[in-house]
C-alpha cells in the first residue's frame, strides 16, 4: 500500500509539472459568413422606408467533441470589420470588437446599415493565443525558421542556434560572441546571455490578424449563400482535463486517508 501511495505521489508531481505547461492540440475553426438585405418599404414605419442589410460573421470548431462548445468569440482578441469607407465615410465604416476583462463570450457577430447595394468589406481577426504569440523580425525568423510563436518556443530557438553554432565563449560562458547575421540583427558584436530578453523585445511584433475579403450582397438571389473560411486554432488537449480529474481523485483519496488517520486517533484515545 505504502508503495502504490508513493507511485500516486510520484505520478501527481509529473502530472503537476506537465499541466504547467500548455498542452495544446491544432483544430480547425470553421468560419460562417453570411448577410440578409431588407428591401425599404415605402409605405412602412418610419425605420422600414430605408433598405438595410444585416453582415452575421459565426463559427464553430470542426469535430468539436463532448456536448461543451465553446462560444465563437472565446478565440479571438479582437474582431474589426472594414466596410467601404466612400458609402460609409470616415466615422461610419469601422466595427470594432476587443477582448476587454468583463467580456461575454458570445457565438457571433452582427453589423446592421442601411443601404441597397453591394458592399465591399474586409474582416481583420486577431487570434487570442494563450500564451501570447509573436511575430519575429524577418532577418531573425529566417535565421531561426520561426515565423510566429510564443515567447519561450523562441528562446529555445534562439539557444539551439547559439549552440548549433557555437557562438557561447569557450572561456566567458555568459557571453556570446555574435556571428556576422546576429551583429547585423542585434546590432553588437558579444553579448551577455541576461541581455538577451531585451533585446529579443525589440525583434517581436504582434502576430498578423487574419484578413477575409467579402463582398455583401442584396442581390435577393444570393440571400441564402454563406461563405465558408477554414482557420487553424489551438486548443486544450483533452488529455490535460484527464490530468485534473486525475489530481482531484487523488486528492480526495488523500484527504479520505488523513480523515481516517484523525479518526484513527480519536479512537485509540478512548
Amino acid at each position: 500500500e505504502r508503495k502504490l501511495d508513493q507511485t500516486i505521489a510520484r505520478k501527481r508531481m509529473e502530472i503537476q509539472e506537465a499541466i504547467k505547461k500548455p498542452i495544446m492540440q491544432k483544430r480547425k475553426l470553421r468560419i460562417y459568413i453570411s448577410n440578409t438585405f431588407t428591401p425599404s418599404k415605402p409605405d412602412g414605419e418610419e425605420a422600414e422606408k430605408v433598405s438595410s442589410w444585416e453582415l452575421r460573421v459565426e463559427g464553430k470548431l470542426l469535430e468539436e467533441p463532448g456536448k461543451q462548445k465553446r462560444k465563437f468569440s472565446s478565440f479571438f482578441k479582437s474582431l474589426v470589420i472594414e466596410l467601404d469607407k466612400e458609402l460609409y465615410g470616415p466615422d461610419n465604416h469601422l466595427v470594432e470588437w476587443h477582448r476587454m476583462p468583463t467580456t461575454q463570450e458570445t457565438d457571433g457577430f452582427q453589423v446592421k446599415r442601411p443601404g441597397d447595394v453591394n458592399v465591399k468589406c474586409t474582416l481583420l481577426l486577431m487570434l487570442d493565443h494563450q500564451p501570447p504569440q509573436y511575430k519575429l523580425d524577418p532577418r531573425l525568423a529566417r535565421l531561426l525558421g520561426v515565423h510566429t510563436q510564443t515567447r519561450a518556443s523562441i528562446m529555445q530557438a534562439l539557444w539551439l542556434y547559439i549552440k548549433n553554432n557555437k557562438l557561447q565563449d569557450s572561456h566567458e560562458k555568459e557571453y556570446i560572441n555574435c556571428n556576422r547575421y546576429f551583429r547585423q540583427i542585434f546590432s553588437c558584436p558579444r553579448m551577455r546571455f541576461s541581455e538577451i530578453p531585451m533585446k529579443l523585445a525589440g525583434l517581436l511584433q504582434h502576430p498578423d490578424p487574419i484578413i477575409i475579403n467579402h463582398i455583401i450582397s442584396v442581390d435577393p438571389t444570393d440571400q441564402k449563400k454563406t461563405a465558408c473560411y477554414d482557420i487553424d486554432v489551438e486548443v486544450d488537449d483533452p488529455l490535460k482535463a484527464q490530468m485534473n480529474s486525475f489530481l482531484s481523485s487523488t486528492t480526495n483519496q488523500q484527504e479520505i486517508a488523513t480523515l481516517e488517520m484523525k479518526v484513527g486517533s480519536n479512537l485509540d484515545s478512548y
